[in-house]
């Protein structure tokens, strides 16, 4: 596998917009809302703030210190940084990347329905029944072909004309659209019981190794890290690249549109007094709750929720882009394979992989607690005993950006035993929390056979 006539990225901005939208997707507007209010609000925000510091940073550096080293995709990357034992991990990346998108492009075909919902006719007034209707079904199939139809045509497109010319234009229109939004929700009468309930810490919740796992999951997720997403992205930059400035930007990004998307979440679902409903469902709290406020507010509410769930569709679209790509990116770096045909290839196979999480959100959820939390956090784990312990010289690739020899060790320190240390803590959590959830579902199983 050789990284000789290698597409690049055409601007150093286009890179980092292109890797903050790989970041900034669903993760931030609909799971992070969702998981900060079943993990006790602030609490939960403060162990995220910690694990994307602390984490999520030295391991995207990581991975950009592989793929910029490397030229090549996750399989062919570890098999070139660290030989046969090594690759399996490179498949476990790409294999990550290509299950989460089989159902996070279910959930992205919610977002572009209720998008054309609110442009076309506004939202229902039953918006439970609505997204019990739009959530499984044949219309949650056609969407989810939609919307990966989108997603193929421009990985199809290539680095710069396809990846880098979209995240040129989409990534400053979704900061637009969602700090508009945050500053409209200030101005919402008992908007103040969302931002507590928002920004109070549970001191319960800050002792919890579930919330410390749940906070880790996201980061992970939010970030697109244990996938091999950033290091396929890293892959194409030149050697003149700042990897750590662009670490920090990119997840300074992405914990800002989180953050903010809970500014709006919040705030909206309490001053319309929906604050039970968080509980209740707490996928319906973007799905059900925020149409239902929506709803409440009138003509301007079906403008606002347009604005959102564009917002939040375009963040999907950036996200699953990325996803596509790792997958594309192997293919063309380990069987030669143009890249319109890898694209259509591995697009269609996801797609068909997705349909049963069409058809049912149990499967979804199944699909999100191995792949979106437990191979995530797996994979990270993996990774920095690699670049901490095995790999030949990682400080060389970061050089550049480290403005001191100082920092630049205690990056490598930090990813030698204090990184590898916290994730085997959050790896114990989430592998519980997978166990039950598989136990259940064959007990489910079982309960209807026999």
């Amino acid at each position: 596998m050789e990284a000789r006539d290698r597409e690049g990225w055409g601007t150093r901005s286009g890179f980092i917009l292109a890797a903050i939208g790989s970041a900034v997707g669903l993760g931030n507007m609909w799971r992070f809302p969702y998981v900060t209010a079943e993990n006790g609000g602030a609490a939960f925000v403060f162990f995220y703030i910690l694990m994307v510091l602390l984490v999520g940073v030295p391991v995207m550096l990581a991975e950009f210190t592989i793929g910029r080293r490397t030229r090549l995709s996750p399989i062919g990357a570890m098999l070139k940084a660290g030989g046969r034992a090594w690759m399996p991990l490179g498949y476990l990346f790409v294999a990550t990347g290509f299950l989460i998108l089989s159902y996070y492009s279910v959930i992205a075909g919610w977002t572009m329905r209720y998008t054309l919902e609110a442009a076309l006719g506004g939202f229902s007034t039953t918006p439970a029944e609505y997204f019990s209707a739009a959530s499984e079904g044949t219309s949650a199939v056609i969407y989810h072909l939609a919307f990966m139809g989108i997603t193929i045509a421009v990985v199809a497109g290539g680095i710069k004309m396809g990846i880098e010319r979209a995240s040129l234009v989409l990534m400053p229109l979704l900061f637009l659209l969602v700090m508009g939004l945050a500053i409209w929700a200030i101005f919402l009468p008992g908007a103040e019981a969302g931002y507590s309930f928002y920004l109070r810490p549970n001191p319960q919740r800050l002792f919890s190794l579930e919330t410390l796992g749940a906070a880790a999951g996201q980061a992970f997720f939010s970030l697109s890290l244990g996938m091999g997403a950033m290091l396929t992205y890293a892959s194409y930059l030149s050697k003149q690249e700042d990897l750590p400035s662009a670490g920090v930007t990119i997840a300074g990004s992405d914990f800002l549109v989180a953050f903010l998307a809970g500014m709006v979440v919040f705030p909206v679902i309490f001053a319309l007094g929906l604050s039970d409903e968080i509980g209740e469902s707490t996928i319906g709290a973007l799905f059900i709750s925020l149409p239902r406020a929506f709803t409440a507010m009138g003509d301007g509410g079906r403008i606002i929720g347009l604005i959102f769930f564009s917002a939040l569709f375009v963040g999907a679209l950036t996200s699953g882009i990325s996803l596509l790509e790792v997958v594309v990116s192997s293919l063309i770096d380990t069987w030669q394979l143009p890249r319109a045909t890898a694209a259509l290839g591995a697009g269609l196979v996801i797609t068909l992989i997705g349909v049963p999480s069409a058809y049912s959100t149990n499967v979804l959820a199944i699909f999100d607690q191995v792949a979106g939390n437990l191979f995530l956090v797996f994979g990270a784990f993996a990774l920095t005993i690699f670049v901490g312990w095995r790999m030949d010289y990682p400080v060389t690739e970061l050089q550049q950006g480290f403005r001191s020899e100082g920092l630049l060790r205690g990056w490598h320190f930090t990813l030698k035993f204090f990184v590898p240390i916290i994730l085997a803590v959050v790896l114990y959590q989430v592998g519980k929390d997978t166990t039950l959830v598989l136990y259940q579902v064959v007990k489910d199983i079982l309960a209807l056979v026999f």
